[in-house]
């Protein structure tokens, strides 16, 4: 099981395990993580857009966690109501100044974090997928607690789908696109703070739950864009696309 993902199916949005071109329905993969069990098919094959690949309360980004960052790791809250699926336009912001692109590692949490280390903290995650934390730079000198900046309409692009098999340790590759032409190369090994002493942080503070979302910040994958392009997020196989207006 590594690839789940939610479906928007005539009947409603429906939780399925990616099988080749397949979506095939699930039963509640987050039960099932926080009891041990194997996820459990439930139904036939079913048809529809892909949709966000979870439903965060909570989505954290992980300040000082990219170049020329040596401060210990910091995080913010972003508005869980700020998230959009793979392929959903988003309409930039014309009063906000410049807005940036940035590639990030997500990280999606299975299971209440109380208990949570550094050492132990796969053991709470249900896996990986692709986040496009879209911001607004130039307003952070107004406020600096980046509500401003990371407040926009659909400013969370999420998935395409969760990759179970993806590990905290493993240094994948890390792009950004803008319209098909590769704007930033880099890779997970280039975060300052790792993904599990950020989740660490973030759980020594606050308790997460199923399905809560902690971006891992921009190593050197960041890049200023324009209404009208397209751009890409990659994460090792993770490919998020999504059209600005």
């Amino acid at each position: 099981m590594t690839r789940l993902a939610r479906v928007q199916t005539p009947d409603g949005v429906r939780v399925v395990r990616i099988d080749g071109d397949r979506f095939i329905p699930i039963d509640d993969p987050y039960a099932a993580f926080a009891a041990g069990k194997e996820i459990v098919d439930a139904g036939g094959p079913v048809q529809g857009p892909l949709g966000a690949p979870c439903v965060p309360t909570v989505v954290v980004g992980i300040a000082q966690n990219g170049p020329d960052h040596a401060s210990p790791v910091q995080a913010w809250l972003k508005s869980p109501r700020t998230v959009t699926g793979p392929d959903q336009a988003v309409t930039l912001r014309r009063d906000a100044g410049t807005t940036v692109a940035e590639a990030e590692v997500a990280v999606v949490i299975g299971r209440d974090t109380t208990g949570l280390t550094a050492e132990n903290a796969h053991e709470y995650v249900l896996g990986v997928t692709a986040v496009n934390d879209l911001s607004s730079p130039d307003r952070s000198v107004l406020d600096p607690r980046n509500f401003e900046s990371k407040s926009g309409e659909g400013y969370t692009p999420l998935g395409p789908w969760i990759d179970t098999a993806m590990g905290l340790d493993d240094d994948v590759a890390l792009s950004l696109l803008v319209d098909g032409e590769p704007v930033c190369e880099t890779s997970a090994g280039r975060y300052p703070m790792s993904p599990r002493a950020c989740l660490a942080y973030v759980a020594g503070w606050t308790t997460l739950g199923p399905g809560d979302v902690i971006m891992m910040g921009a190593p050197f994958s960041a890049s200023p864009i324009r209404a009208g392009v397209t751009v890409e997020v990659v994460v090792g196989d993770l490919r998020l696309r999504t059209p600005t207006r």
